[in-house]
């Protein structure tokens, strides 16, 4: 379960994320984060979030964003707020490590996503940070956090999620697991 304070480290990257205030803490109102990627280029696919926006403060190197058809890199000092429904991907293209600050309104179920998408890739179950879309489709249909892949229209990904979800449940996919997150969804 997410908690104020708690570091969830990718073995694979080097990446960590401490967990500044939780969706518990903040009543369902945000989840913020302070990140820092060590890992250059993209570690999860291009993405867009249909209920909740993302904003970005960096606090030191450079961070990369991409959104609007846009290539964007703040530096330090530098935010930017990214509106639900904007296709998107945040990533360390430089030469250091990236330190910055990452909310998300409203938190919904963010915090037990990010814990299930860092466990699932420490355990090696993704190539590249990619999960694999049947991996997706059951987050798509069971988190409260709608992300979806960017390059699929939402509306083929829904459909897809909700045949194909059920399915994958009884394979033992699920979009929030016990041993990351202490709850099963």
């Amino acid at each position: 379960m997410p908690a104020k304070g708690q570091i969830i480290s990718n073995p694979v990257t080097g990446d960590s994320y401490v967990f500044l205030e939780t969706a518990k803490d903040t009543n369902g109102a945000h989840v913020s984060m302070k990140a820092t990627l060590k890992r250059r280029g993209r570690v999860v696919p291009d993405h867009l979030h249909t209920l909740q926006e993302e904003a970005f403060e960096v606090l030191a190197g450079q961070l990369t964003v991409l959104t609007d058809g846009k290539t964007v890199v703040l530096e330090a000092g530098q935010k930017i707020t990214l509106a639900k429904n904007m296709p998107h991907n945040h990533f360390n293209d430089g030469t250091s490590e990236v330190i910055y600050l990452h909310t998300v309104k409203p938190a919904l179920d963010f915090d037990y996503l990010v814990e299930n998408l860092i466990g699932l890739i420490a355990d090696g179950k993704s190539k590249d940070g990619k999960l694999g879309l049947v991996q997706e489709l059951v987050s798509a249909r069971y988190l409260d956090s709608k992300s979806y892949l960017s390059g699929i229209p939402v509306g083929i990904q829904e459909l897809m999620a909700r045949v194909i979800g059920p399915v994958a449940r009884i394979f033992g996919y699920r979009a929030i697991y016990k041993k990351y997150s202490g709850i099963e969804k």
